[in-house]
Protein backbone atom coordinates (compact mmCIF):
# COMPACT_ATOMS: atom_id res chain seq x y z
CA UNK A 1 0.00 0.00 0.00
CA UNK A 2 1.20 3.34 -0.91
CA UNK A 3 2.20 5.81 2.12
CA UNK A 4 -0.03 8.57 2.66
CA UNK A 5 0.95 11.79 0.84
CA UNK A 6 3.20 9.78 -1.39
CA UNK A 7 5.56 9.43 1.96
CA UNK A 8 8.77 6.97 1.84
CA UNK A 9 10.39 4.81 4.56
CA UNK A 10 12.83 3.29 3.10
CA UNK A 11 15.80 5.26 3.45
CA UNK A 12 17.12 2.66 6.47
CA UNK A 13 17.24 5.73 8.58
CA UNK A 14 14.66 7.92 10.76
CA UNK A 15 16.63 10.88 9.78
CA UNK A 16 17.13 10.07 6.40
CA UNK A 17 13.39 9.42 5.83
CA UNK A 18 12.94 12.84 7.20
CA UNK A 19 15.49 13.65 4.21
CA UNK A 20 13.19 11.60 1.74
CA UNK A 21 10.08 14.17 2.08
CA UNK A 22 11.63 16.86 -0.44
CA UNK A 23 13.29 16.37 -3.61
CA UNK A 24 12.71 16.43 -7.51
CA UNK A 25 10.92 20.17 -6.32
CA UNK A 26 8.01 17.96 -3.82
CA UNK A 27 7.55 19.67 -0.85
CA UNK A 28 5.89 15.96 1.10
CA UNK A 29 5.27 18.03 4.61
CA UNK A 30 3.12 20.74 2.95
CA UNK A 31 1.67 21.36 6.12
CA UNK A 32 0.25 19.82 9.80
CA UNK A 33 -1.48 16.33 8.86
CA UNK A 34 1.48 15.13 6.34
CA UNK A 35 3.84 16.04 9.34
CA UNK A 36 1.56 13.64 11.75
CA UNK A 37 1.45 11.27 9.42
CA UNK A 38 5.13 11.07 8.65
CA UNK A 39 5.70 11.06 12.70
CA UNK A 40 3.69 7.94 12.72
CA UNK A 41 4.74 6.50 9.57
CA UNK A 42 8.44 6.70 10.44
CA UNK A 43 8.02 5.23 14.46
CA UNK A 44 8.80 8.65 15.84
CA UNK A 45 5.56 7.94 17.55
CA UNK A 46 3.70 5.58 18.12
CA UNK A 47 -0.04 5.26 16.24
CA UNK A 48 -1.86 5.81 19.05
CA UNK A 49 0.11 9.53 20.41
CA UNK A 50 -2.39 12.12 20.49
CA UNK A 51 -0.82 14.96 18.06
CA UNK A 52 -3.67 17.27 17.78
CA UNK A 53 -0.71 19.90 18.21
CA UNK A 54 0.96 19.66 15.40
CA UNK A 55 0.50 22.84 13.86
CA UNK A 56 2.45 25.14 10.69
CA UNK A 57 4.88 25.83 13.60
CA UNK A 58 5.89 22.02 13.94
CA UNK A 59 6.12 21.76 10.10
CA UNK A 60 8.70 24.58 9.61
CA UNK A 61 10.64 23.60 12.87
CA UNK A 62 11.16 20.05 11.02
CA UNK A 63 11.53 21.32 7.79
CA UNK A 64 14.74 23.43 9.27
CA UNK A 65 15.71 20.19 10.68
CA UNK A 66 15.31 18.70 7.36
CA UNK A 67 17.51 20.89 5.95
CA UNK A 68 20.56 20.88 8.55
CA UNK A 69 20.40 17.04 8.03
CA UNK A 70 21.01 17.42 4.22
CA UNK A 71 23.80 19.72 4.62
CA UNK A 72 25.31 17.48 7.52
CA UNK A 73 24.82 14.37 5.28
CA UNK A 74 25.67 16.03 2.09
CA UNK A 75 29.12 16.97 3.89
CA UNK A 76 29.69 13.67 5.92
CA UNK A 77 29.53 11.60 2.22
CA UNK A 78 31.64 14.39 0.30
CA UNK A 79 34.20 14.23 3.38
CA UNK A 80 33.60 17.86 4.56
CA UNK A 81 33.86 19.15 8.27
CA UNK A 82 30.89 20.96 9.17
CA UNK A 83 31.37 22.20 12.55
CA UNK A 84 28.97 24.50 12.93
CA UNK A 85 26.21 22.68 11.57
CA UNK A 86 27.28 19.61 13.73
CA UNK A 87 26.67 21.86 16.92
CA UNK A 88 23.07 22.85 15.83
CA UNK A 89 22.29 19.03 15.44
CA UNK A 90 24.20 18.39 18.74
CA UNK A 91 21.93 21.43 20.05
CA UNK A 92 18.88 19.73 19.14
CA UNK A 93 19.49 16.44 20.58
CA UNK A 94 19.27 17.74 23.80
CA UNK A 95 15.83 18.01 24.47
CA UNK A 96 14.12 15.11 26.79
CA UNK A 97 12.68 12.59 24.13
CA UNK A 98 8.91 11.32 25.08
CA UNK A 99 8.77 8.75 27.40
CA UNK A 100 7.42 5.49 26.23
CA UNK A 101 5.84 2.41 27.63
CA UNK A 102 4.62 -1.16 26.87
CA UNK A 103 1.00 -1.56 26.89
CA UNK A 104 -1.59 -3.98 26.18
CA UNK A 105 -3.58 -3.95 22.69
CA UNK A 106 -6.88 -5.25 22.57
CA UNK A 107 -5.18 -8.07 21.07
CA UNK A 108 -3.08 -8.69 23.62
CA UNK A 109 0.35 -7.97 21.59
CA UNK A 110 2.18 -5.07 23.23
CA UNK A 111 2.90 -2.04 21.96
CA UNK A 112 4.30 1.23 22.50
CA UNK A 113 2.66 3.81 23.49
CA UNK A 114 3.42 7.65 24.95
CA UNK A 115 2.33 8.38 28.73
CA UNK A 116 1.36 12.07 27.24
CA UNK A 117 1.07 14.44 24.17
CA UNK A 118 4.64 14.49 22.42
CA UNK A 119 5.97 18.30 22.47
CA UNK A 120 7.59 19.42 19.09
CA UNK A 121 11.24 20.09 20.80
CA UNK A 122 11.16 16.32 22.47
CA UNK A 123 10.36 14.77 18.78
CA UNK A 124 12.62 16.77 17.09
CA UNK A 125 15.60 15.52 19.34
CA UNK A 126 14.46 12.10 18.71
CA UNK A 127 15.12 12.16 15.02
CA UNK A 128 18.68 14.24 15.76
CA UNK A 129 19.31 11.47 18.40
CA UNK A 130 18.63 8.95 15.20
CA UNK A 131 21.37 11.09 12.95
CA UNK A 132 24.03 10.96 15.40
CA UNK A 133 23.77 7.55 16.10
CA UNK A 134 24.10 6.92 11.96
CA UNK A 135 27.17 9.18 12.00
CA UNK A 136 28.90 8.23 14.89
CA UNK A 137 28.78 4.89 13.57
CA UNK A 138 31.45 3.67 11.45
CA UNK A 139 29.57 0.53 10.29
CA UNK A 140 26.46 2.75 9.41
CA UNK A 141 27.97 5.84 8.00
CA UNK A 142 29.98 3.73 5.43
CA UNK A 143 26.49 2.28 4.11
CA UNK A 144 25.54 5.72 3.05
CA UNK A 145 25.08 6.09 -0.49
CA UNK A 146 23.91 9.00 -2.47
CA UNK A 147 21.20 7.97 -5.39
CA UNK A 148 22.18 7.41 -8.70
CA UNK A 149 19.37 8.32 -10.10
CA UNK A 150 19.49 11.82 -12.60
CA UNK A 151 18.05 14.71 -10.14
CA UNK A 152 17.95 12.57 -7.42
CA UNK A 153 19.01 13.97 -4.42
CA UNK A 154 18.21 10.88 -1.85
CA UNK A 155 20.24 9.26 0.44
CA UNK A 156 19.72 5.79 1.93
CA UNK A 157 22.06 3.21 3.69
CA UNK A 158 22.75 0.37 1.81
CA UNK A 159 22.36 -2.96 3.16
CA UNK A 160 22.01 -4.59 0.10
CA UNK A 161 24.10 -7.95 -0.47
CA UNK A 162 27.61 -6.91 -1.72
CA UNK A 163 26.63 -3.02 -1.38
CA UNK A 164 25.57 -2.90 -5.00
CA UNK A 165 22.74 -1.00 -4.58
CA UNK A 166 22.95 1.96 -7.22
CA UNK A 167 18.97 3.90 -5.79
CA UNK A 168 17.03 5.25 -3.76
CA UNK A 169 14.57 2.43 -4.78
CA UNK A 170 14.23 0.12 -7.74
CA UNK A 171 10.42 1.04 -7.92
CA UNK A 172 11.15 4.62 -8.43
CA UNK A 173 14.48 5.98 -9.58
CA UNK A 174 15.53 2.46 -10.85
CA UNK A 175 12.33 2.29 -13.38
CA UNK A 176 13.20 5.55 -14.49
CA UNK A 177 16.84 4.68 -15.24
CA UNK A 178 15.64 1.28 -16.59
CA UNK A 179 12.95 3.54 -18.98
CA UNK A 180 15.74 6.41 -19.98
CA UNK A 181 18.46 2.96 -20.71
CA UNK A 182 15.64 1.40 -23.16
CA UNK A 183 14.96 4.89 -24.94
CA UNK A 184 18.53 5.68 -25.17
CA UNK A 185 19.08 2.21 -27.09
CA UNK A 186 15.92 2.44 -29.50
CA UNK A 187 17.16 6.12 -30.44
CA UNK A 188 20.34 4.59 -31.42
CA UNK A 189 18.96 2.34 -33.46
CA UNK A 190 16.06 4.31 -34.80
CA UNK A 191 19.43 6.93 -35.42
CA UNK A 192 21.81 3.62 -37.46
CA UNK A 193 18.45 2.93 -39.30
CA UNK A 194 18.63 6.48 -40.57
CA UNK A 195 21.93 6.71 -40.93
CA UNK A 196 21.88 3.29 -43.29
CA UNK A 197 19.17 4.57 -45.41
CA UNK A 198 20.58 7.54 -46.14
CA UNK A 199 24.30 5.55 -47.07
CA UNK A 200 22.13 3.59 -49.39
CA UNK A 201 20.29 5.91 -51.01
CA UNK A 202 23.74 8.40 -51.99
CA UNK A 203 26.04 5.37 -52.52
CA UNK A 204 24.23 2.14 -52.99
CA UNK A 205 26.02 0.22 -49.92
CA UNK A 206 26.33 1.19 -46.08
CA UNK A 207 29.14 3.54 -45.47
CA UNK A 208 31.85 1.53 -43.60
CA UNK A 209 31.64 1.96 -39.86
CA UNK A 210 28.04 3.43 -39.61
CA UNK A 211 25.78 1.50 -37.63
Amino acid sequence: MAAPFDLRFDCGRICLDLMATTGRSAERLAGPEHLAAWLVGSGVVPGSAQLGAVDRGWVVRFRMLRELLRRVVHDELCGRAAEADLRLLNAAATAAVPPARAVRAEDGALVRAFTGPPDCAGLLAAVARDAIGMLTDASERGRLRQCEGESCTLVYLDTSRGRRRRWCSSEVCGNRERVARHRRRATRRADGAVADAKAQAVGGAPVAGVR
